[in-house]
């Protein structure tokens, strides 16, 4: 059975399916129907058969190689032998015609059949086909179907409605027909194992990348690299016009080579045979020397396929092969895989030492965007709206390996973000700007302690980017350097360093050792960010101060290292859990603000218990203590159970007391404090702040 009458002059075989039952039904009239058990019952009622009786069973390898006789044609059709016959419908015995479907095509090389397809470039039968000659392939269904029934060869014939290939362009429906071409051998000359190997080479990103393009290699067909079109890159090949073979030879090869350079490649199409072959060219196989020279052009993506030699070869500054090749997760089948091909063929080696695939560009709620739907985001439109910073802040903070979603929320979102990223770079720079890096800066050993800390994250945040860098994983850098702004630095660390650099004496030791920090902290991160956002860093770099003696640009500087001096394990861990102790007591903070009982936090006494262990971490920064919970007095007890006192659900036996500080508040500082007032030249002045103003008063 078929559901393609017009490529029963092409059949050459009968195909049943290895393991499938075969019955034989006698129907009377001297008439046996070998077809599919599961079938017999609705195939008979189709047939109109109404009385029938099975004779036996039938194996169908025992009937593979058989001859059947065609029904319009004096020649036979070998019974074959194929996994793609189904029970879906039909009979189980289904028509093959090695010239009209891949399958069928596939079949026939299995069986060593001719390649049948009487069919021209027009879609017309060939004069070799009787009663159908010059027919239109699709016109010729009626016909086939008449002439059949004419042989007493067809049982029944019905409309049904199925899936069916058409032109993507045209829309009219598409015949698969058979018909020479160029290809590249996988095998031959062990192109295909030696793509294996060029894979295991190179680093695919994401790693699943290589699986696939493995995958393809290892099952892929020859590489058919000719096409049928009108305009393209020529093959140079040439038929002899007596003995039909095709000529290809060196040198034909250069000599129309050098006719492309000078030329053009449409002198091929151009130009008369005088021109285009080297003169004296003769068929090795005939001694003609009449041709004809090769209308097919190349596959496209055998041109896409050369760029690494087409560019990286013959460019001043360029190298071979490339660091990286970078497109969607479709060009694994496409430029990815043809570039592979053609360098392992004539280089022994991929193309490229990296490949990236991203996906594609999605609305927010995951949808392909269309014209239609009206929900494209443009560019442009992100550039006018949000500025082109926000754009590549986007690219960067998106995880490529999936689709990547856009919406003006996202963007919005991302705006937002980016606005914590440049106000933590304008607090830096506004704290820094009395600040000399070549003459204030304060020594590492000499720093206090929350400035090493902080320079230990900053070298722990340099390891991650540039790593992140390093793996093209550009979300990680967009997300550590937010959260690094966001928490390690607004939440904290300059929260902190709020009141030791407002109210310590300019140039003391502990106003200068912030600003060392800071300055470092800033001088890393502004190049760390450099290649996403770009002008933002350049706008930082240009106010940084020393910048007289640096690079003009931070664009023309070079990456931050890693500053092993910085890093300090038991430092950091020890600080941890100042944080984690910190986190709580705000919290307490917050419940007694939201029961009135404090306005801001300086107005706050805190008494903390601690289990014994975070109790002897915090007792060895007991000084630090008020500025670090950014309030006025802080006790510390060890643990200790006191009522109406903020319970921790995070810290186990960590218990915070909120009361308001007793003492006066300081005009100055804001701390509530028992000195203020001691001295009558400063009234309303703690202690602290009245030697800072005389220290300033002094300088």
């Amino acid at each position: 059975w078929t559901t393609t009458p017009w490529t029963i002059p092409a059949n050459l075989a009968v195909a049943l399916h290895p393991d499938f039952e075969y019955v034989a039904a006698d129907v009377g009239n001297n008439e046996v129907y070998i077809l599919a058990r599961d079938l017999l019952d609705a195939c008979m009622k189709k047939f109109g058969i109404e009385t029938y009786t099975v004779c036996g069973d039938i194996d169908a390898r025992s009937l593979e190689n058989k001859l059947c006789r065609h029904p319009l044609y004096n020649r036979d059709s070998k019974i074959i032998l194929a996994e793609h016959v189904t029970l879906d419908t039909g009979t189980g015995c289904v028509h093959i015609a090695p010239g009209h479907g891949r399958e069928d095509y596939e079949d026939g090389l299995k069986y060593d059949l001719d390649i049948y397809s009487p069919v021209d470039d027009e879609g017309r039968f060939t004069d070799e086909v009787e009663y159908f000659a010059g027919k239109f392939v699709f016109d010729a269904n009626p016909d086939v179907n008449a002439q059949l029934s004419e042989a007493g060869a067809l049982l029944a014939s019905q409309t049904i409605v199925h899936s069916y290939p058409h032109c993507w362009r045209c829309k009219k429906p598409v015949i698969f027909r058979s018909t020479k071409q160029w290809f590249i051998s996988m095998d031959k000359r062990d192109l295909r194992a030696g793509a294996l190997d060029a894979i295991n080479e190179v680093k695919w990103i994401p790693n699943w990348g290589r699986e696939r393009i493995h995958g393809m290699v290892e099952n892929r067909p020859d590489w058919c690299i000719s096409r049928q079109r009108s305009w393209g890159v020529p093959i140079i090949a040439v038929y002899c016009a007596d003995c039909k073979k095709p000529l290809i030879t060196d040198e034909i090869i250069k000599h129309v080579a050098g006719l492309f350079e000078s030329k053009g490649a449409d002198i091929w199409f151009e130009a008369e045979n005088d021109v285009l072959l080297p003169k004296g060219i003769t068929c090795p196989h005939c001694r003609g020397t009449g041709f004809v020279r090769e209308t097919d052009i190349l596959d496209v993506w055998f041109d896409s396929g050369v760029s690494h030699a087409a560019v990286l070869e013959q460019r001043d500054g360029l190298k071979w092969p490339a660091d990286l090749y970078l497109e969607g997760s479709d060009q694994h089948r496409g430029w990815f895989h043809s570039s592979l091909l053609t360098a392992v063929a004539t280089r022994k080696t991929a193309p490229y030492k990296s490949v990236l695939t991203h996906g594609f560009v999605v609305d927010g709620e995951g949808k392909k965007m269309s014209k239609s739907v009206g929900n494209i985001v443009s560019p442009k439109e992100i550039v006018d709206k949000y500025s082109a910073e926000i754009l590549r802040l986007w690219v960067a903070s998106s995880d490529y390996q999936d689709d990547i979603r856009v919406s003006h929320e996202i963007l919005k979102q991302l705006s937002d973000a980016y606005r914590r990223i440049r106000n933590t770079s304008r607090f830096l720079l506004g704290n820094i700007s009395d600040f000399d890096p070549s003459s204030d800066r304060v020594p590492y050993e000499e720093m206090m302690e929350i400035d090493q800390w902080a320079l230990h994250r900053l070298q722990e945040l340099t390891t991650r980017i540039r790593t992140a860098y390093d793996d093209f994983e550009f979300h990680v850098i967009y997300h550590a350097l937010h959260n690094f702004c966001v928490l390690d630095m607004s939440a904290f660390y300059l929260d902190i360093l709020k009141d030791r650099l407002y109210t310590s004496p300019e140039r003391s030791p502990a106003r200068r050792s912030a600003q060392t920090a800071m300055f470092d902290i800033l001088d890393a991160m502004v190049r760390l960010m450099a290649p996403i956002m770009i002008f933002t860093a350049d706008e930082i770099w240009n106010h940084l101060p020393g910048n007289g003696i640096r690079e003009a640009s931070v664009h023309l500087t070079s990456f931050p290292q890693v500053n092993r001096d910085y890093i300090n394990e038991e430092l950091a861990e020890e600080w941890e859990t100042i944080r984690a102790v910190r986190r709580e007591v705000t919290k307490a903070l917050e419940d007694a603000r939201n029961k009135k009982k404090i306005g801001h936090s300086l107005d706050a006494a805190v008494t903390v218990s601690l289990p014994s262990d975070l109790f002897d971490v915090l007792l060895r920064h007991e000084e630090q203590l008020r500025a670090i919970f950014i309030v006025s007095a802080v006790t510390i007890l060890r643990d200790e159970s006191f009522e109406d006192a903020y319970q921790s659900d995070k810290i186990e036996n960590l218990r915070a007391k909120v009361v308001p500080a007793s003492a006066k508040k300081c005009e100055r500082c804001w701390v509530h404090d028992p000195t203020v007032g001691d001295d009558a030249a400063f009234e309303g002045i703690c202690a602290r702040c009245v030697k800072a103003l005389q220290e300033r008063e002094g300088a």
